[in-house]
């Protein structure tokens, strides 16, 4: 497991697992203040693992703002473009009314933890 400082104050735990990459997001103090495009980097770490199916864990994100929803699709997108998964995990009940109402859950699928993502199973009634 290693954790990377992103641009603009984001971290990201990384851990493999088989056929998967687990990427932590860890805000930055003030995610509202973010510049960078966090899909983009994370593609960089994507592209130095070779690895393209991906569990993104929110478990640490206290708020998905419009322009962290924007970078998922931005790379879901570009994942699917290369044959790859990408799965969330972790998410808060306002996150994940957040992502409801902007319709990405159809296009992003999202589970209660780690190995349900893995697993594909069912979709959780519950946020965590």
């Amino acid at each position: 497991m290693s954790r990377l400082a992103l641009a603009d104050g984001w971290e990201i735990q990384v851990d493999r697992g088989p056929d998967w990459l687990f990427v932590k997001l860890i805000p930055p103090a003030n995610p509202f203040e973010d510049k960078g495009d966090l899909a983009e980097q994370i593609w960089g770490v994507l592209e130095q693992q070779f690895v393209y199916r991906v569990v993104l864990e929110f478990d640490d994100v206290p708020l998905l703002h419009s322009q962290l929803i924007g970078a998922l699709v931005r790379l879901s997108r570009r994942i699917e473009s290369q044959g790859g998964l990408l799965r969330i995990c972790g998410l808060s009940a306002d996150n994940l009314q957040a992502l409801r109402s902007t319709r990405v859950t159809r296009l992003i699928p999202y589970y209660a933890n780690r190995a349900d993502a893995v697993m594909g199973h069912q979709y959780p009634m519950q946020p965590r």
